[in-house]
């Protein structure tokens, strides 16, 4: 029991957790009006897309994968949505060509990368440009507004009696969900496997193609949902929807302890990357810090995660390699003297 609490002491997701309460203690004490209910519920409203985004995004680079235009697939899929709102649809019919538009541009994805066997950073980076592309195509410079109340409750309002706002529910509910397959289910021990060795995975059985198409395919779901939550919090649909999410979506997931390198990461360092990432934009946006800067630190955060990552990874390797010989030498048995 011992052994394990120092492994949990030790481990990333715990350096988080402290990075976590310091951040926000020092926030609430320094930033004038960070503790308020408006601005935690708003804060938590606003951040809700890039959080959800950062769950599947986490399962793709465990499996060595990226996908880079989920802000795009996002922005697109409220388009998609939009023009249903436009043409008079209700709002199921609305989620649900959204959220398929979502799948098909995960599928996409998901066919070029994992069955074509090209390289998912220059294929998500191609149909980032895509998608945004369509969504001017589509809807031009002119936004649709006003929405149906069903999205403006979605994106603005609170459960009642809570300052927990309804747009960060999914987050919440898919984050538990998201954990369960992860870390106790057959298939997230296929998709570390995959991670560590994508080969040896292949020869032990495990349908590795299959998997990371549909790991993309979910991407594009979630982030269908996403977008749908994101115009809930703006009020329109707009050919720049969730535009730039993207950096803080890869920001957590890299913060998270996720290695680029593939066959790491946990849910729980997405959740409490997601909580350091929103208390810091909170923090600088009530500070008056424009976007611009804000971009700057956000990005600098990410450059700061897998450079400490990277240095911690070749740490406990060479504490590991210089380990092996003394274990070898312990576990040698002496030799047995030959009786006269």
């Amino acid at each position: 029991m011992k052994t394990a609490l120092l492994t949990r002491v030790r481990s990333w997701e715990f350096v988080l957790l402290v990075l976590v309460v310091v951040l926000l203690l020092v926030a609430a004490s320094v930033v004038p009006g960070l503790t308020r209910p408006f601005s935690v519920s708003t804060g938590l409203a606003t951040f809700a897309p890039a959080a959800l985004m950062a769950l599947p995004l986490a399962l793709l680079v465990i499996v060595r994968d990226i996908d880079i235009s989920v802000a795009s697939i996002a922005g697109f899929s409220s388009v998609v949505g939009g023009l249903a709102i436009q043409a008079g649809q209700s709002v199921g019919v609305v989620v649900l060509l959204a959220i398929v538009t979502g799948i098909v541009c995960g599928a996409v994805n998901g066919f070029f990368v994992a069955i074509l066997g090209l390289p998912a950073l220059l294929v998500t980076l191609g149909t980032l440009a895509l998608f945004r592309g369509l969504c001017y195509v589509l809807l031009g410079g002119t936004p649709i507004s006003p929405l149906p109340e069903f999205f403006n409750a979605l994106g603005n309002d609170n459960i009642p009696g809570l300052v927990i706002p309804w747009a960060i529910v999914p987050f919440l509910l898919l984050a538990v969900v998201f954990a369960v397959v992860l870390h106790r289910s057959t298939l997230g021990r296929r998709i570390y496997a995959i991670g560590g060795n994508p080969e040896t995975a292949h020869y032990s059985g495990i349908h590795v193609t299959r998997i990371r198409f549909g790991l993309f395919v979910v991407s594009g779901s979630v982030a269908a949902l996403a977008g749908l939550i994101n115009i809930g919090i703006t009020s329109q649909v707009a050919p720049d929807g969730a535009l730039g999410l993207e950096l803080d979506v890869i920001t957590v997931v890299f913060l998270a302890g996720v290695s680029v390198l593939g066959g790491k990461g946990r849910i729980t360092g997405v959740v409490l990357a997601s909580i350091l990432i929103l208390a810091l934009r909170k923090s600088l946006q009530l500070l008056n810090v424009s976007g611009y800067t804000q971009g700057i630190a956000i990005g600098g955060v990410l450059i700061l995660s897998l450079l400490v990552t990277n240095l911690s990874q070749r740490l406990i390797g060479s504490v590991r390699d210089r380990r092996k010989p003394v274990l070898g030498q312990a576990t040698q048995r002496p030799d047995t003297p030959v009786a006269s």
